[in-house]
């Protein structure tokens, strides 16, 4: 059994809340790899999970309250047009969170998206056009334009770190430091990027890490323990050589090489020899990724995917309004 290899795929589904448009449903793909199967792109024992359909309406509540009280004062029949540009180099992540806001808002609103999901834009370009009732353009610009700024950011990280191990074989992952109520959301952003999820939750994936095996007394005891418990995916995370080694002996499906020097992650691969998936983890930034990653190690984890990432630079231009 090998850990879960993590996919999304975009499936369309009913609108939410007042819209009368189309959303859609992001449906994980959980692979399990068998150990004969040396495929990058998993397809035994498939798992497809679907996600919630977006809620929009906690995001736009948080902002509209009792009622967008600066629209008001435009008439409730006026329209406009407007216009999305982003100020800075990004990769474009999040459209389907942003048409939500507006198709709650605005049932008929029109967007015309310029650029592609997961595509690369240049600072200056214009990423779409929207038309619509002009209070609702108004009301919604500033969520939209959060999950929008967000969501790319992140998507953007991630393919900062993807481009640097390109060629090494090596994968870069996630991990569950995301901002409280964008996991699913910006997990799949990361995928956006070109990086590959860790597990998605506490739900799917057992990580025995410092605390859990203090508490069950050993590695050996805590990788008994969770066999007995469950069929899923098992990983280790050891701080040594010394644990490396009594990891090894329990055969968990990874182990996770928390702060291990240069020198000390090559004689980790070489120890292994292919036994079990190795994961790099803990002061891993772009500069020095490529080297961990031609370590020969088989995933790096990086918190920065989803925990510092700093919004892209976006701007909604109003450009014609008619009916005031």
């Amino acid at each position: 059994m090998r850990w879960p290899c993590i996919s999304w795929r975009r499936r369309s589904s009913s609108a939410i809340g007042k819209s009368a448009g189309k959303i859609h449903t992001f449906i994980l793909l959980i692979t399990r790899q068998t150990d004969n199967d040396a495929s990058t792109s998993p397809k035994h024992e498939t798992m497809t999970t679907p996600l919630k359909n977006i809620d929009i309406k906690p995001f736009l509540e948080e902002d509209l309250g009792s009622g967008d009280i600066t629209a008001a004062i435009i008439p409730e029949a006026a329209r406009a047009e407007a216009e999305v540009v982003t100020r800075e180099d990004m990769v474009l992540c999040g459209k389907d969170w942003f048409d939500a806001v507006f198709k709650h808002l605005d049932a008929n609103v029109g967007i015309d998206w310029l650029a592609g999901e997961g595509e690369s834009a240049s600072s200056g370009a214009v990423l779409c056009k929207l038309s619509g009732l002009a209070r609702a353009l108004l009301t919604g610009e500033r969520t939209a334009l959060n999950l929008l700024q967000t969501l790319s950011a992140t998507a953007t990280v991630a393919r900062r770190y993807a481009d640097a191990v390109a060629g090494t074989g090596c994968k870069v992952l996630d991990t569950r430091k995301t901002i409280p109520g964008l996991r699913n959301a910006q997990k799949y952003a990361v995928t956006c990027g070109g990086c590959y999820n860790h597990r998605i939750g506490l739900h799917d994936g057992v990580l025995i890490k410092e605390n859990h095996i203090l508490a069950a007394g050993s590695i050996t005891n805590s990788v008994q323990a969770a066999r007995k418990l469950t069929a899923v995916a098992v990983e280790v995370e050891v701080e040594s050589m010394q644990e490396l080694i009594e990891a090894l002996a329990a055969k968990p499906e990874r182990i996770m090489l928390d702060n291990f020097s240069l020198d000390d992650m090559r004689t980790a691969v070489k120890l292994n020899a292919g036994a079990v998936e190795l994961e790099a983890s803990g002061n891993i930034v772009l500069d020095n990724i490529r080297t961990i990653a031609e370590t020969g190690v088989d995933f790096i984890s990086i918190g920065a995917l989803t925990k510092n990432v700093k919004a892209v630079d976006l701007s909604m231009r109003i450009q014609l309004v008619t009916g005031v």
